[in-house]
């Protein structure tokens, strides 16, 4: 897949998510929010916190859980505290980190708090 092809699929993979999550009940406040340390693809409101999304296509779910790295897991870390500290409660805000997966077919995966497990 070119570049161009894969970065206008991996845009269209996160408009998907994100409607997703408002179908869920969670307004989706950041599309690609990028800080010092690195992006978060989306980030939600829920309640009175926040979740930060990381969103994965590949052909098949398995292929697309492959593509996250410890390095990768860092950068959203960092550029998630960086966020927090524009929030209210700072490093107090309820927060969760999701993976959302995109395969092939259009399906979705999420898996919630997924840097927990």
């Amino acid at each position: 897949m070119s570049g161009a092809v894969s970065y206008l699929s991996g845009l269209a993979a996160e408009d998907q998510v994100a409607a997703d999550y408002q179908r869920r009940g969670h307004a989706v406040c950041q599309h690609r929010w990028r800080g010092k340390g690195g992006e978060i693809d989306l980030i939600a409101l829920s309640g009175d916190g926040l979740i930060f999304i990381e969103v994965k296509k590949a052909r098949d779910f398995a292929r697309a859980i492959e593509r996250i790295t410890l390095r990768q897991m860092q950068r959203i870390y960092d550029a998630a505290g960086e966020y927090l500290g524009r929030m209210p409660l700072g490093q107090n805000t309820p927060v969760r980190i999701d993976v959302a997966l995109v395969n092939g077919s259009g399906q979705i995966e999420i898996i919630e708090d997924a840097f927990g497990h």
